[in-house]
């Protein structure tokens, strides 16, 4: 591993400067390390209330400038993913290395570049403009990483109980593909588990009468599920799918016939289809091919529904914005995986993600490009400009 010296671009510039500060902090989820203190000693001299809404090992921060409306938030998570073997970075994942143009770290892309630009953007609108109309407030959890069962739908919670409103909100995932603002998103599709255990009876391989195979049982209808078009998806989503995960059957030996098998599947869906609707469907196919109640067990697990943000005051300000900033007619999109927008958007009518390039996050070496941190932090004031100073 080398400890080569930093290169000195951009060496001022106060985005770069906050987040190397936030990337020498080892938040491997849930651990905060730090990172919300930091910020929030930045947002408070700037009229900020500060206020911790933690719930178990999850640090969640809810910080809001002023009480009228709209509401504009900004969200994110300070925690990062595990580094993975430390001997195979080039440089120490939590020890931020600027070469070749990029500063290279864990988190770098995501996602604490988008908290560091968030703040100085703010720093700077405030600074332009201390007596904007509405309100600016930030939502960050230390729990996105991983279970996401204390993060951001704590704040959630309890944001709902006291009739808090929120108008507008802009997620720091990184959404860009090849470079800063090609792609943002203006919704995500809905996640659906099952895990579908079909019964058979273990027996003897060389005597199948004696037994029944539950392989066999289910293999016919896993064969046209994956045929199925769920749905042709609509302008904003691309259709439905279906795909396995796993399948796990059988003792391990070769002469046994097993007694049961499951099958563990996800479908990931546009606002085309309800859960409710493809359960159905699902179950239908397993009854078309003899498979009745009593023959398996299915459990469902809802990750996620659907959200989406249509064109509107939000969208625009994004794309006016990158374009701006960075001459991109960025890429409108609902592709990818699920991110807290699932739980800030039923109580928020408008959220947009948009963030750096996403190609190195979770990755050895992770790392973002130095040029795009002022700019990333460019692209979030112009936003607020828009939404909050356009009069």
């Amino acid at each position: 591993m080398s400890t080569s010296s930093p290169l000195p671009l951009n060496p001022d510039d106060p985005t770069t400067l906050l987040a190397e500060a936030l990337f020498a902090r080892p938040s491997v989820t849930p651990d905060d390390a730090g990172c919300m203190d930091l910020i929030a000693a930045r947002l408070a001299p700037l009229g900020f209330a500060i206020e911790f809404i933690n719930r178990g090992n999850t640090r969640n921060l809810w910080a809001r400038r002023g009480t009228a409306r709209p509401l504009v938030v900004l969200a994110g998570h300070t925690d990062v993913v595990p580094t993975g073997p430390v001997e195979r970075w080039t440089t120490p994942p939590f020890s931020p290395s600027r070469r070749d143009g990029k500063l290279y770290a864990r988190g770098t892309a995501d996602m604490k570049s988008s908290l560091a630009a968030f703040v100085v953007a703010v720093e700077q609108f405030v600074a332009a403009h201390p007596d904007h109309p509405g309100s600016i407030a930030f939502l960050l959890t230390s729990d996105e990483e991983g279970d996401a069962t204390d993060g951001t739908v704590a704040v959630v919670e309890a944001l709902t109980q006291r009739g808090e409103q929120l108008d507008c909100c802009i997620i720091g995932e990184p959404t860009s593909v090849g470079t800063l603002g090609d792609m943002i998103k203006n919704g995500r599709r809905g996640s659906l588990s099952g895990k579908l255990t079909v019964k058979g009876i273990q027996g003897h391989i060389a005597y199948p009468h004696l037994a029944k195979n539950p392989v066999h049982m289910v293999a016919p209808a896993l064969a046209e599920l994956a045929g199925v078009e769920w749905d042709a998806g609509n302008e904003y989503f691309p259709p439905t799918t279906w795909q396995i995960s796993n399948i796990h059957g059988g003792t391990g030996a070769t002469n046994v016939i097993p007694g049961t098998v499951e099958v563990k599947f996800n479908f990931r869906f546009s606002t085309a289809s309800t859960p409710e609707g493809l359960q159905a469907r699902l179950v239908a196919v397993l009854a078309r091919h003899g498979l009745a109640p009593a023959d398996y067990d299915l459990d469902w697990t809802l990750g996620a529904k659907p959200f989406l943000t249509g064109r509107g005051p939000l969208v625009d300000a994004a794309v006016s914005a990158i374009r701006e900033v960075t001459g991109i007619d960025t890429e409108v999109s609902t592709t990818g995986g699920t991110s807290d927008g699932r739980f800030i958007a039923p109580i928020c009518p408008q959220v947009v993600e948009v963030g750096p390039v996403n190609a190195t996050s979770h990755k050895i070496d992770e790392h973002i490009d130095l040029a795009a941190l002022p700019q990333l932090a460019a692209i979030y004031r112009s936003m607020l400009e828009k939404l909050l100073a356009h009069d």
